[in-house]
C-alpha cells in the first residue's frame, strides 16, 4: 500500500516526510519534518528547519518561513469569499476565484487547531496560541490567542 501521495514536489535535502501525506506542486526546503495526515497544496512553501505536525492542512497560497512550528491540526485558508456555485448555479472552478496568500515569518509558532485567514502575515517569532482564529496580522514577537485572536503579550 502507498502510504504517501508526493506529485511535483520540490524537495531539499534532508526533509522527513512521514506516511499518509498529500504533497503536490509545493516546495519544501532542507531539514524540514511533514507529520502524518498533512496536506500541502500546489503553490504553497515551506522553509528551512520548519516542524509540520500531524492533521495539518497547508492550502495553495501559504508560504512558511524558516524554523517556523506549525503545531497539530492547523487549518490555513485561502479565500476570502468562498462558494461552491456561481450567481448562475454552475460550480465554480479554479478560474471563478482568487487565491488569497498568506505569510508566516521566520521563527514563528502556531499552536495547535488554529485556523489561519487569508490575507494575513504572522511576524517574525511571534506565537499564535492553540485552538486562535487569526483574522488579522500578528506582529513580530508578538503572543496571541482567542476567537478572534487578541494580543496577549508582547515578548
Amino acid at each position: 500500500m502507498e502510504k504517501k501521495n508526493i506529485n511535483n514536489v520540490k524537495l531539499g535535502n534532508n526533509v522527513k516526510i512521514f506516511d499518509f501525506v498529500n504533497l503536490y506542486g509545493c516546495a519544501i526546503d532542507d531539514n524540514t519534518k511533514i507529520g502524518t495526515f498533512v496536506e500541502i497544496q500546489k503553490n504553497a512553501t515551506i522553509g528551512k528547519n520548519c516542524k509540520i505536525s500531524s492533521h495539518t492542512f497547508i492550502c495553495e497560497g501559504v508560504h512558511i518561513g524558516d524554523n517556523v512550528f506549525i503545531g497539530h491540526n492547523v487549518t490555513f485558508i485561502n479565500d476570502k469569499l468562498p462558494r461552491a456555485i456561481n450567481e448562475d448555479g454552475s460550480m465554480q472552478s479554479e478560474s471563478d476565484w482568487k487565491v488569497v496568500e498568506t505569510f508566516i515569518k521566520d521563527g514563528a509558532s502556531v499552536g495547535s487547531s488554529a485556523t489561519i485567514l487569508c490575507g494575513v502575515t504572522v511576524g517574525e517569532f511571534a506565537i499564535v496560541g492553540a485552538g486562535a482564529v487569526v483574522t488579522k496580522d500578528v506582529p513580530p514577537k508578538t503572543i496571541v490567542a482567542g476567537v478572534p485572536a487578541k494580543i496577549i503579550k508582547k515578548l
